[in-house]
């Protein structure tokens, strides 16, 4: 057995609906602008472009109902309500009709964005890690294993924030569908047991402030809760 120099760290992980055990997350990949409109909504021509990916550290999630620290270094924080799909096994050039099968379950989850970071990234020309993938960025629902609700693809998906509607569209609007999207990942790295995969966000971001409750939902799944604190 190995012996470390310094004290090693908890294994990340989500709880599972309906279940004791957890499910444990190695990586966090997301998808950039996959629905048309929110793609439009920042400037871009959803028909002209490949999938992109960006990833937030596995330790960023926040638990369902558990309050999200506002962070530092923004005055312009977007939510982006997600529907999160959690692998059970992996692999290189997945084939597309394959791609259904590496799926454990789903859960809802939010991509938090420092959006003024972001921007000044963009115009330098610089990479914007930072403006996704900092600490508490990711709070995510319970995972609902696929055996429970079958294979979503589509459903309504929505963002209210102190209960006022954010974010409305169907899962069946986005550009790259959920196998596409394994598929297409699959061939730029190896996917592996215990990633996540974020799937997009509709139109509709916007900024939120301390003290906003923000509800995600999903048709079929749990519903995602947090105060940003």
């Amino acid at each position: 057995m190995t012996a470390f120099a310094i004290p090693t760290w908890e294994t990340p992980s989500i709880p599972i609906t309906g279940a004791a055990n957890a499910f444990p997350v190695r990586r966090i990949y997301c998808v950039g602008r996959n629905y048309a409109a929110h793609a439009r909504e920042m400037g871009h021509d959803p028909d002209r472009e490949p999938p992109f990916f960006f990833t937030k550290p596995a330790d960023a999630i926040v638990p369902n109902g558990a309050g999200t620290p506002y962070p530092v270094q923004t005055t312009n924080l977007h939510p982006e309500i997600e529907m999160v799909v959690a692998l059970a096994t992996g692999g290189k050039d997945i084939p597309l009709d394959q791609a259904n099968d590496c799926i454990y379950g789903y859960g809802v989850g939010l991509d938090l964005t420092r959006r003024d970071m972001q921007g000044v990234a963009k115009d330098m020309g610089r990479p914007w890690d930072m403006s996704k993938g900092f600490d508490h960025s990711a709070p995510v629902t319970s995972i609902t294993p696929i055996f429970q609700c079958g294979i979503i693809e589509s459903g309504r998906i929505s963002l209210t924030v102190n209960g006022e509607l954010r974010q409305d569209s169907d899962l069946n609007a986005m550009i790259w569908s959920v196998p596409e999207t394994i598929n297409y990942l699959s061939g730029l790295i190896e996917l592996k047991p215990g990633d996540l995969i974020f799937t997009g966000t509709p139109d509709g971001v916007a900024a939120i402030e301390r003290g906003d409750v923000l509800e995600g939902h999903v048709d079929g799944l749990e519903t995602l809760k947090t105060t940003m604190i």
